[in-house]
């Protein structure tokens, strides 16, 4: 296996057998996993040096039309906290990020109906404005060609929407109420690319149904479609869903899949998820010793971080909270690497 973790970090592309034959023995593997970190860091160093990318997270809404199996938002769940933040709300996150440095700005939400293409617009548009310099980054689900052409068209530079299972039947488990599937999923990624957005795939380790043959078929799937941003984190259980009782994903698996992904996509922006930092004390720093190089500190008001709950214990304050920049930088000096307040924008 040490001869297939030097051809992949040579560039040598692998199929998803071979992809999920790697992934087994690393978890077994301490030496093969560490190898596998170690060249994934050395290629993430290659590419960004030892700077790490940092994005302000702004979290629109906690509604959400959909009823996703492992999260806490979906529409079933009586007892979540629901708020959505006023478009003036969202300006002043950006003004305090900007004032302490941010120059890209993620909106996240669920799929929230009151998101209209016009209200988005309209969002965007001032953000453009008043910080042209900064990136705009959009997570908000599934919608119409036409509408991620009005947000392009609008200000927005890059799209997160994680596949989350490029198998049919397993995507099909976690989303019942899908009525397009993973194809429905897929189109829209292939919509956003011809939109001109950066855009981001990923998934979740360890979700219920989920093997390591399907962890090597998203592996394969990402590396396909050559996607600029790559997110991956364990799942978590929220007590409030159908998967409540199920354990969360294995630290180790998720640190090898951002491992692969690394030597997979060279140049791809891969944050050490928010998830790794709740599933570990050090999840955020072994991330990024897998090859990660972003995070996403939160600039969400205060009040309404708690209601945010995809999963739960979230670690959303200190080291993960925009007013934590300083200890941030602290963690990140401890391994070796610094904040980078850049754009960081895909370099093509």
């Amino acid at each position: 296996m040490k001869e297939t973790v030097e051809h992949l970090a040579s560039g040598k592309r692998l199929d998803a057998t071979e992809l999920g034959e790697l992934l087994r023995a690393a978890t077994l593997d301490d030496a093969l996993l560490q190898l596998l970190r170690d060249y994934a860091v050395r290629t993430a160093r290659e590419q960004f040096g030892l700077g790490i990318y940092i994005r302000g997270l702004i979290e629109l809404s906690s509604y959400c039309r959909r009823d996703c199996l492992y999260c806490g938002l979906r529409r079933s769940n009586r007892t979540a906290e629901r708020y959505r933040l006023t478009a003036d709300e969202v300006m002043e996150c950006c003004r305090e990020g900007y004032r302490l440095g941010f120059r890209t700005f993620v909106l996240q939400g669920g799929e929230d109906g009151t998101h209209t293409d016009a209200w988005l617009e309209e969002l965007i548009s001032n953000m453009r404005t008043t910080y042209p310099d900064a990136a705009i980054t959009l997570s908000l689900g599934e919608r119409s060609e036409e509408s991620y052409r009005r947000l392009k068209a609008a200000g927005a530079n890059r799209y997160l929407l994680r596949h989350e299972a490029a198998n049919e039947e397993l995507y099909a488990s976690l989303h019942p109420d899908s009525q397009s599937g993973i194809a429905g999923r897929l189109a829209c990624i292939d919509s956003l690319k011809r939109c001109g957005y950066q855009v981001g795939m990923g998934m979740m380790i360890g979700v219920k149904g989920q093997s390591i043959n399907h962890i090597a078929e998203d592996l394969a799937l990402i590396a396909a479609k050559r996607c600029e941003m790559v997110g991956i984190g364990p799942f978590l259980p929220h007590h409030a869903t159908p998967l409540g009782m199920e354990p969360a994903g294995d630290l180790r698996l998720t640190l090898a899949t951002v491992a692969i992904a690394r030597l997979l996509l060279p140049k791809a922006l891969i944050p050490s998820t928010t998830a790794l930092a709740t599933l570990h004390p050090d999840g955020r720093k072994m991330g990024i010793l897998s090859g990660a190089n972003v995070v996403m500190p939160n600039l969400s008001p205060s009040d309404v971080r708690a209601k945010y709950a995809i999963y739960e214990n979230k670690a959303s304050w200190g080291k993960e909270a925009a007013e934590g920049l300083n200890a941030l930088e602290r963690e990140l000096n401890e391994i070796g690497y610094h904040c980078d307040l850049s754009r960081g924008d895909y370099k093509y």
